[in-house]
Formats: C-alpha cells, structure tokens, sequence
C-alpha cells in the first residue's frame, strides 16, 4: 500500500462476503488504501461487544496494491481493535463500517454491529462513519448509496470530526434516487413482540428474536425514522459520552 495515501480500516457485521462490505470497498478506494479487517460470518446485533473467553484468529482473504481483506472469528469490535494492533502499519486516517444490510437508525444504533465498528474507532480517537442501508435483502442494489459514500466519506477525511463524535448514516430503500441528505437526531422508538415461540420437535420450546419496531414520535420532522420515512439519507452524529448532563441537578442531593 502506498504510505502518501489516506489508510482507510474497514468492517462490518454481516460478515467478510457481504455484498454491502464488497461494494463498499469499491466506494472508498478512490480516497485512499482500504484495510479491510471483518468477521467470518454474519455477526449482526453484536453491538460493542467483545471476545473474552475464546482465542481469536484472522487470516487473509485477498490483496491488490490498494485493499487488503482479512477474516477473523471475532465480533465486529474485536475485528477494529485486532486490526489496529496487529495488523495495520500506520494508525489509520478514519474507520468505516458497512455498508449495513438493513436499517441502523433510532434505537437500533444500540444494537447494531455495524456502528460498534464505528464507537470503537470513535473511543480510539479516529474519525469514524457507519453506512447502512434499509434493506435486509443479500443481493440489495448500493449503486444509489455511492456518491453520497464518497461525499461523506471525503468530508471527514479532510475536516475530521469532533472528539468523541462518530457519524451515523442510513440510507432508505429506494429504486429512483434519494429526496435530499438531512442532517437529524436519533428518533424515539421502541421494540415490541420480540420473541418467536414455536415448539421444539424434541420437546419444549425454542425462540427466535424478531419483533416489531414503534416510531413513537412519528410527526417529527427533525428525526432519522422522519428522514428515511421520506427518501432522504439520514446522517446523525452520535456521541461516545452517555453522560445525563441535565440530570446532575436533580441528583445533587446525593453527594455525600
């Protein structure tokens, strides 16, 4: 890889062969080098979660002058944090994950594996962006995503973003173009009737997580659900600091 271009460490969580990571990899070549360090398998609703009970390991998967592919057994985090100390050369200038098969925003960011990706990157103090787009289908059609890919992804490479703020972009399901790109906040929502319950040939009972997802501020038009509900790109900065600033009042009297 050439040192004079920006190194751009990639991953996901729906596993190295995904469509969505593959045309990614395309998408960002024309900004820099590409490090690609992504799990074996589909790891989705892995969230920031880590490794720490197994030993892990990677291999390489492919190479050509400008991308490198490994695999690893991990989590989407433990791909970032193997990548970094063991095999990237340099720190690398942003970190990307995605693109997502399927819809990131509101509440979903908590679980999704895709931006733990991007919260580590965030914690490691290098500018980082998660891409998803709301289409579970494994064949989904990205050529919509890209220019505005290259768009974001070009903008934090050159201006960076604040310290401890990572960017957060879902992109809606759409065949003739996107209305626009807002910028927007996490909507309310919330997740109900999660659990499929069917019964076990072998007796008992076995549960599948499903579940149907509420807007609960639906005439919000400052919001992600608002956004993709009306063809635009949502980008929302989310923040690594879960401090309740407006709570410290109420508490006060607790100091001791």
């Amino acid at each position: 890889m050439n040192d004079n271009k920006p190194l751009i460490l990639l991953s996901n969580d729906d596993g190295v062969r995904a469509k969505g990571l593959n045309e990614l990899i395309e998408m960002l070549t024309p900004l820099g080098n590409v490090l690609v360090m992504a799990p074996d398998r589909a790891r989705s609703g892995a969230a920031c979660g880590i490794t720490a009970n197994e030993p892990l390991r990677y291999r390489m998967v492919s190479a050509r002058s400008d991308v490198e592919v490994y695999a690893c057994n991990g989590t989407p985090v433990d791909c970032v944090k193997l990548a970094l100390e063991k095999v990237a050369t340099r720190r690398p200038d942003m970190i990307v994950g995605g693109i997502n098969h399927g819809n990131n925003a509101s509440v979903n960011v908590h679980y999704s594996g895709t931006m733990g990706i991007v919260l580590e990157g965030c914690m490691k103090g290098i500018s980082s962006v998660g891409f998803s787009l709301c289409d579970f289908d494994p064949d989904a059609d990205f050529s919509l995503t890209a220019p505005y890919v290259y768009k974001v992804a070009r903008k934090v490479l050159s201006a960076g973003l604040p310290s401890g703020v990572c960017l957060n972009v879902n992109f809606p399901k759409a065949t003739a173009g996107y209305a626009g790109l807002k910028i927007c906040r996490m909507a309310r929502g919330s997740w109900s009737s999660e659990w499929y319950e069917a019964d076990h040939p072998r007796g008992g009972k076995y549960f599948w997580l499903t579940g149907k997802y509420t807007n609960l501020e639906p005439d919000s038009e400052d919001t992600d659900d608002w956004a993709l509900a009306n063809g635009f790109v949502a980008v929302t900065p989310v923040t690594v600091d879960m401090t309740a600033y407006n709570a410290f009042g109420g508490l006060k009297d607790l100091e001791m």
